[in-house]
């Protein structure tokens, strides 16, 4: 779903069949994007007429998208009365699964979580598919949200246009049907998305200002493996089958200290991801003969945060092959920034020189180095993007 640019907003203002359409959704994200904002202020900045402007949102107000909010300054004239989108109130379902966890969650149209629910992920997909429905069921029935749309985040491959989950590498499931039985069970429809692709509209919906405002940008999400979302001209690049951005599988050298979960030591995942990081740390303490305990990454960060010379050691480098994937990519697509991703960047303040550092290294003389960011949007960015499938929808261009 491709996000509208505002600064070009007034010039997608259509004159066809479709104007109505086109218009209500320009007007709904000035709205969202700049309230509090006055009729009279949306109807200057888009060009569109006031009477034009005054009839759509009084429709976004009597749906209840929107809500009054007060009365600005005046001009000279009566004082303008302001609008925003309407939050607090349950408005999509996201589904988030991951390698360690899945959570089922409510969010109001801003993308704020309101309720959720978190539970352990199992290897058995029966399991799986009984817990992630009867949960659902329960969620939807407490809260009265019979009619919410669903988005659904996984860590594979899978083909959103049908809603097929092909692989998840992880536990090697194949061919799962969950979607089609999810949609049997609430009549609602699902909007499947791999989960870094997930992470990058939620970084396009949700991110900072200077994400949201670029046409071209890469989210490269750091967790258990690594994922990438490509976002071109505002919109999201899946490739054939939706097997594009799979970049944590592209060779980084042929002896990495973990597998991938494809099972090979060749690929960036086994070099720069968060499994890399730990069992590089386990290499140091044998080398000191330090008794080991559990390694948990939240607890690495922390550490490395705090001043450990192991942690530090093994996070940075961690970060230099992480550095030259982002290199390869930058080398490669030429984005206008670069979102890191994914519990690493609790640490972002011990790496981030290191990273600028390794990428600008590998670019090219002469070719253009673009923002290298951290996420936004916190320790759980493929569940801000599980729900962001479903408001994507209700934003976007209604002619992408």
């Amino acid at each position: 779903m491709k996000r509208i640019n505002l600064q070009r907003a007034k010039n997608q203002i259509a004159r066809v069949d479709t104007i109505r359409d086109i218009n209500r959704q320009i007007v709904l994200n000035y709205v969202r994007d700049r309230s509090p904002i006055s009729r009279a202020e949306i109807a200057r900045q888009t060009d569109l007429h006031r009477s034009t402007v005054s009839v759509i949102v009084d429709d976004l107000l009597g749906d209840g998208t929107i809500v009054e909010i007060g009365e600005g300054e005046s001009t000279g004239g009566r004082k303008p009365r302001l609008y925003k989108l309407k939050t607090g109130e349950p408005s999509a379902i996201g589904i988030d699964l991951t390698p360690r966890t899945t959570t089922i969650a409510l969010a109001d149209l801003a993308g704020n979580i309101l309720e959720k629910e978190t539970f352990s992920t199992s290897p058995d997909l029966q399991f799986m598919t009984s817990q992630i429905l009867d949960r659902l069921s329960r969620l939807r029935g407490a809260n009265g949200n019979a009619g919410l749309e669903i988005g659904f985040s996984v860590p594979g491959l899978v083909d959103p246009a049908t809603r097929e989950i092909f692989h998840i590498p992880y536990f090697d499931w194949r061919n799962w049907d969950i979607c089609s039985r999810i949609e049997h069970l609430t009549g609602s429809r699902v909007t499947l998305e791999n989960d870094a692709n997930a992470t990058a509209l939620a970084e396009l919906w949700f991110g900072q200002e200077s994400v949201r405002k670029s046409d071209t940008f890469l989210m490269v999400l750091v967790g258990e493996g690594i994922g990438t979302g490509i976002i071109f001209d505002g919109q999201l690049y899946r490739g054939e089958k939706g097997a594009g951005g799979e970049f944590g599988h592209m060779i980084a050298g042929d002896d990495a200290p973990v597998e991938c979960s494809c099972g090979s030591r060749e690929c960036w995942e086994a070099y720069a991801s968060e499994k890399a990081f730990a069992a590089r740390y386990r290499s140091l303490l044998d080398k000191g003969s330090m008794k080991q305990g559990s390694v948990e990454i939240g607890d690495l960060l922390e550490l490395a945060a705090n001043g450990e010379k192991n942690a530090i050691e093994a996070l940075r480098t961690t970060v230099r092959y992480l550095g030259n994937g982002i290199s390869n990519l930058i080398v490669g697509l030429s984005p206008q920034v670069v979102v890191v991703s994914g519990r690493i960047i609790r640490a972002w303040d011990v790496f981030a020189d290191e990273l600028n550092r390794v990428t600008e290294r590998n670019i090219l003389a002469g070719l253009p180095h673009p923002l290298l960011i951290p996420s936004a949007l916190g320790d759980s960015p493929t569940l801000r993007g599980a729900v962001g499938l479903v408001l994507a929808k209700k934003f976007g261009a209604a002619a992408s």
